[in-house]
């Protein structure tokens, strides 16, 4: 029987996070593999791929903070704010200070309204927004509310007419780090786009935890970095069940609430996690069944 749990990858960069996960899926000799939060082609780091019934705790690590270390490039544009994309525009960053650039991106922080990238997978009117520049139409995103908790100037460098600029962010979920780019190019009148993204964390899960394709190659099918119970503990808040609620549980059935804060994890005297549960109208029930059927 195919293991079930997460795996943190360590994706390296020219691979979509959709290729990582066919790659799995011949790894673990199973097709129920999917992933927690898309990464683009250019960036690097923690990948969360769910194994088989893992799969169904996705849901919330897409919904966790993320952290990353990225490097911005002032005085040139590109189409998709990005390393990637054609470049649109250039411009002379003489004047350009270090102050100005460490006031701009304090500006950025806390709760804010981005404006995610025209090139991303966004829908609008049904259709991707990335397919919709390509075909040469003007696609205009509607903001969105972010939180970015954190986001630090590591190093400020000038060279070759440019000025990289290295930042680590702990952000919400949906926040675009090439839009941060973008805003402060466009704040300080010189265009901006990253030139590197490497994600360090997903919630609680970091590169330290991470393996790389080639090490999960050599332990495959072995390739389960948290089993499932082990995931969801470090995921969510926890309840031990008697064997009377596991048994209840098991079916779908709700439990009485004991005031944890949802979602949760529930576990069975055995250890073994039996469902993610949220406390509503005095009864704990079940978002989603995690104990074999």
């Amino acid at each position: 029987m195919n293991a079930d749990g997460l795996i943190v990858v360590d994706k390296p960069a020219g691979m979509t996070s959709h290729d990582v996960v066919a790659r799995i899926r011949r790894l673990a000799k199973t097709r129920r593999v999917g992933h927690g939060g898309t990464l683009d082609p250019m960036a690097t780091g923690v990948l969360i791929i769910g194994v088989n019934r893992a799969t169904r705790l996705l849901t919330y690590v897409i919904g966790s903070s993320k952290s990353y270390a990225a490097t911005i490039r002032l005085g040139q544009s590109t189409i998709t704010d990005d390393a990637e994309g054609e470049i649109t525009a250039t411009a002379p960053v003489d004047g350009v200070t270090d102050a100005a650039i460490r006031d701009g991106l304090a500006g950025q922080r806390g709760e804010i309204d981005q404006v995610p990238s025209a090139v991303s997978a966004i829908k609008i009117n049904g259709q991707r927004a990335y397919k919709r520049v390509r075909e040469g139409e003007e696609v205009t995103i509607p903001a969105r509310r972010v939180t970015i908790s954190r986001l630090d100037v590591l190093e400020i460098r000038r060279d070759a007419g440019f000025v990289d600029v290295d930042i680590e962010v702990t952000c919400s979920s949906g926040t675009y780090i090439r839009a941060i780019a973008r805003d402060l190019g466009t704040l300080l009148g010189v265009g901006g786009h990253l030139t590197a993204l490497r994600r360090t964390a997903v919630g609680g899960l970091t590169l330290e935890s991470a393996r790389t394709l080639p090490e999960l190659e050599d332990v495959a099918p072995d390739v389960i970095s948290l089993p499932l119970a082990e995931a969801a503990r470090q995921a969510f808040p926890q309840r031990e069940a008697t064997a009377d609620e596991a048994r209840v549980l098991s079916h779908g059935g709700p439990l009485a609430p004991v005031g944890i804060d949802g979602p949760y994890a529930v576990f069975a005297p055995t250890g073994e996690v039996l469902a993610i549960v949220s406390e509503r109208e005095g009864r704990a029930r079940a978002e989603i069944v995690l104990a074999p059927a």
